[in-house]
C-alpha cells in the first residue's frame, strides 16, 4: 500500500470527457515463433497471470480518501483477474498500417475503468504479412515513460523461449488504511499544508521564468532573477522569453484521437549525431522542427517566430524509487520552424537545446514541476487543476506541442515466442499542451515513432511521419556536406 504523490494525483485530476491521461504503446510482432504460429489471447492472459507480480501497477487499484480530503492510495486488487484486462480485436482485410492506426486511435480515446487496476492490453489480429500487434495502455498516475519500459521488461523476454519466473511470494495483500485512519491522516496533512505550500512556493520562485504560463506573466523573469541573485544562482544560463505562437494544432481538443506511426533507422540518426557532435535528442528535435515547418507551410500557417515544445524529462537516478511514483518534469524548448535554411535551423536547435539543458540542470533540475503540483492541498487540488485546464488556454497557450524521446532496449524482445518488430509510443494531448504529441522510442536498431493528435485540429497526422523521414534525409545531406 502506498499513497499517490501530488504529481500522480494531478494526472487523475486532468481527466475529463475530452482529456485522457493514459499513455500507451503499440508493439508490432511476428507470431511465427509462437505455438501454431499464432499469438493467442489465452497465451497472453496466462503470461500476465504468471508475471503480474513483477510489476506493481498491474495488480493495484485506487482507494480514495473520505470526502477527498487527501490524495488516494494504491491498494492491491485482491480479486485481480487478467482476463478483465486483456482483449482481442481483429482488423478487416487487408490489415494495412492505416487501418491499424485507426483502430489504435479508437482504443486510445477510451478512458480506463478506475474500479480496476489502471491498464489494458489489446491483441490485434489480421495485420498484413501475417503480423499481429499488441497495444498496451496504462494510466499516467500509475506509471511514467521510464517505468513503462520496466513494465515491458516484466512481460517480455530477451529470447524466443519464455523465461521461468518464480511464483509470487506468499505475503498478505497490500490493503488500504481504514476510512477513519485515512480521514485522520488527511486532517493532519491539511493542518500542516500551509507550511509545506510556503516551502514549495519559496523553492519555485527562483524558477518562475521556466514554468509555462507563469513564466509568461509580466515581471516573472525579474522576480526569478532577483531570487537567483539572493541564492547566488544568477550565473545560470539566461533563456529568452518563450511566447508560443498560435498554430493549427492549438485550441480546444475534442474527445476523438488519431494515431500514426513509423520507424527510422537508428544508424542514420546516430550518424547525424556524430557528424554534428550533438545528442540523439537534439537530432530528434531538429527533425521535428523540419517536419512541423513543412506541415505548417503546406497549410499557409507558418508562424513568424519559433514554436515552443514541452520536452518531458525523467528525474530517475538509478531505480524506480518512491514505490514507483512518477518522477518527471519538462524542459521548455523553442523549435525554429520559422527558419528556412536547413543548416541555420539545425544550428539554432543545437544551440537553444544546449542552453535549455544547461539551464534545466543548473537551475531546479526539474523540481519545480513536483513543487508546483504540491502547492494546493489535496482537498482542492482537483478543482484547481480542472480550473487551470479550462482557464489557462483561454488566456495564454503554454506550449504548442509535446515532444518526447524514450530510450529503449537495443536488442530484440519477445512475447510468448513472438518477436517484437517495433514499438510505437502513444501519449497524451490536452488543451494546455496542444492537440499534437510526438513521442519516439529507440528499439533494436530503429527509432520508432508514435504520433497522437486531435483529428479536429490535425486531420492528416500521417503526413508528419513522411515529413520526419524527409527531415532525416535532409540531415544526412547536411552531415555529408
Amino acid at each position: 500500500m502506498s499513497q499517490l504523490t501530488a504529481v500522480d494525483t494531478n494526472f487523475l485530476h486532468v481527466e475529463s470527457a475530452r482529456t485522457f491521461a493514459h499513455i500507451g504503446g503499440l508493439g508490432i510482432v511476428d507470431p511465427l515463433g509462437c505455438p501454431g504460429e499464432t499469438l493467442t489471447r489465452e497465451a497472453v492472459v496466462e503470461l500476465v497471470r504468471q508475471r503480474a507480480h513483477l510489476a506493481k501497477p498491474m495488480r493495484r487499484k485506487l482507494s480514495g480518501a473520505p470526502f477527498g480530503i487527501d490524495r488516494p492510495y494504491w491498494t492491491e486488487d485482491t480479486g485481480f483477474d487478467p482476463s478483465w484486462h486483456v482483449h482481442e480485436v481483429g482488423l478487416p482485410a487487408p490489415g494495412t498500417d492505416l487501418q491499424l492506426g485507426e483502430e489504435i486511435a479508437r482504443l486510445h480515446e477510451r478512458p480506463l475503468d478506475r474500479r480496476r487496476p489502471l491498464w489494458e492490453l489489446y491483441l490485434v489480429q489480421g495485420l498484413q504479412g501475417g503480423r499481429a500487434a499488441l497495444f498496451a495502455k496504462v494510466h499516467h498516475a500509475a506509471i511514467d515513460g521510464v517505468l513503462a519500459v520496466e513494465l515491458l521488461a516484466a512481460l517480455l523476454d530477451i529470447g524466443p523461449d519464455p523465461r521461468q519466473v518464480p511464483a509470487p511470494p506468499d505475503t498478505a495483500p497490500e490493503l488500504a488504511p481504514s476510512q477513519m485512519a485515512m480521514l485522520g491522516t488527511g486532517l493532519a496533512k491539511a493542518a500542516l499544508h500551509p507550511f509545506r505550500a510556503a516551502r514549495s512556493v519559496a523553492r519555485t520562485t527562483a524558477y518562475l521564468d521556466q514554468i509555462p504560463v507563469v513564466g509568461q506573466a509580466p515581471g516573472a523573469d525579474l522576480v526569478a532573477r532577483a531570487v537567483q541573485g539572493v541564492l547566488r544562482r544568477d550565473r545560470m544560463p539566461r533563456l529568452a522569453r518563450l511566447s508560443p505562437p498560435r498554430a493549427p494544432f492549438n485550441g480546444p481538443i475534442g474527445a476523438r484521437r488519431s494515431f500514426a506511426y513509423g520507424s527510422l533507422p537508428l544508424s542514420d540518426i546516430r550518424l547525424a549525431r556524430r557528424a554534428f557532435g550533438v545528442s540523439l535528442n537534439d537530432v530528434v528535435m531538429a527533425m521535428c522542427a523540419t517536419a512541423l515547418r513543412r506541415w505548417l507551410v503546406k497549410r499557409d500557417a507558418l508562424p513568424d517566430h519559433p514554436l515552443v515544445a514541452a520536452v518531458p524529462v525523467s528525474l530517475r537516478r538509478g531505480g524506480t524509487g518512491r514505490d514507483g511514483a512518477n518522477r518527471l518534469s519538462a524542459m521548455i524548448a523553442p523549435l525554429p520552424t520559422h527558419l528556412d535554411d536547413p543548416r541555420e535551423r539545425f544550428e539554432t536547435v543545437r544551440d537553444s537545446m544546449r542552453t535549455v539543458k544547461r539551464r534545466f540542470v543548473s537551475a531546479s533540475a526539474g523540481g519545480w514541476f513536483e513543487e508546483l503540483c504540491g502547492i494546493m492541498p489535496g482537498t482542492f487540488s482537483g478543482l484547481a487543476t480542472r480550473f487551470a485546464l479550462q482557464l489557462a488556454p483561454a488566456l495564454v497557450q503554454p506550449v504548442n506541442l509535446m515532444i518526447s524521446n524514450v530510450p529503449g532496449p537495443r536488442t530484440p524482445l519477445y512475447i510468448c515466442g513472438a518477436r517484437m518488430l517495433s514499438y510505437h509510443p502513444a501519449s497524451v494531448i490536452s488543451d494546455l499542451t496542444g492537440g499534437l504529441n510526438i513521442t519516439v522510442f529507440s528499439y533494436d536498431g530503429s527509432l520508432d515513432i508514435g504520433i497522437v493528435a486531435c483529428p479536429d485540429l490535425v486531420p492528416d497526422v500521417w503526413e508528419l511521419i513522411d515529413y520526419l523521414r524527409d527531415a532525416l534525409e535532409e540531415l544526412k545531406i547536411l552531415a555529408d556536406s
